[in-house]
């Protein structure tokens, strides 16, 4: 049977045909669950909704609306929430020196803010527990220069879940966070065109290979899966062992090292 056969999941951050969102929600609607995607523009989720036979949803994680209305679309379509996935994010550039507040705004709002508020509204309409699962960064564990608001505010959000998943557990809901290693995807395609950044990276990687999007999909799995049930409150590191030792400067990403 499959394993989430039954189970009600929400997904946001799954625009693009190449990202951890959409991997994740066709191995969940592989695996039997009914899904909901959720996306700023909706119709980057469209085609991907239809694929799978799901839901598409505009949804702003910045609003608190919308967050309160994609959580009750699950609950009014299927009957329960079980699951909610948080792949949403932004990518602002920008060193301790160079810091707007705009900038820190503008990751906050996303990441720490739109997270905190993702948490509380799926844990709200999850009337019979449930697993909440949020994504962080590498950058969370290993400083690099140039994301100070960006790491900042994903390490801020892992420290958050552990709060949740101390507060929640008496609602039997598991909260957990997946931090990915440096990944191809949508975001990060154009860095992939630079022909020593591979041999850069994977000289600071112990298993010798960057992830891929379907290895944070396996994690997201097993973190929604009842095989997960004493697991809370945890940051599941998928760094490929990256997180042990430390990201490659500029140079050497540009062979100039």
């Amino acid at each position: 049977m499959p394993i989430l056969d039954g189970k009600t999941a929400i997904i946001l951050g799954a625009s693009g045909d190449s990202n951890m969102g959409s991997a994740t929600a066709k191995l969940f609607a592989q695996q039997g669950a009914n899904i909901i995607l959720g996306a700023r523009r909706v119709e980057g989720i469209r085609d991907l909704a239809e694929q799978l036979g799901a839901v598409a949803v505009q949804c702003d994680i910045s609003n608190e609306a919308d967050l309160s209305s994609i959580a009750q679309t699950a609950v009014d379509r299927f009957g329960c929430l079980d699951v909610a996935v948080n792949f949403a994010g932004t990518n602002v550039q920008e060193s301790v020196l160079e810091m707007t507040r705009e900038g820190l705004t503008a990751v906050s709002e996303v990441h720490f803010i739109g997270g905190a508020l993702f948490i509380k509204n799926m844990a709200q309409a999850m009337k019979d527990g449930g697993s909440i699962i949020t994504a962080s960064s590498l950058t969370a564990l290993v400083p690099t220069s140039g994301t100070a608001g960006y790491a900042s505010s994903k390490k801020a959000v892992d420290h958050l879940v552990r709060v949740a998943a101390h507060e929640l557990g008496e609602h039997n809901i598991r909260v957990n966070s997946i931090i990915p290693g440096f990944t191809r995807s949508n975001m990060t395609e154009a860095y992939f065109a630079i022909p020593t950044l591979m041999a850069a990276f994977e000289k600071e990687i112990p298993l010798g290979r960057l992830g891929v999007i379907e290895d944070i999909a396996s994690a997201a799995l097993w973190l929604a899966s009842d095989g997960s049930r004493s697991t809370t409150g945890q940051a599941i590191d998928c760094t490929s062992g990256q997180s042990l030792r430390r990201t490659p400067t500029g140079a050497e990403i540009m062979g100039t090292a």
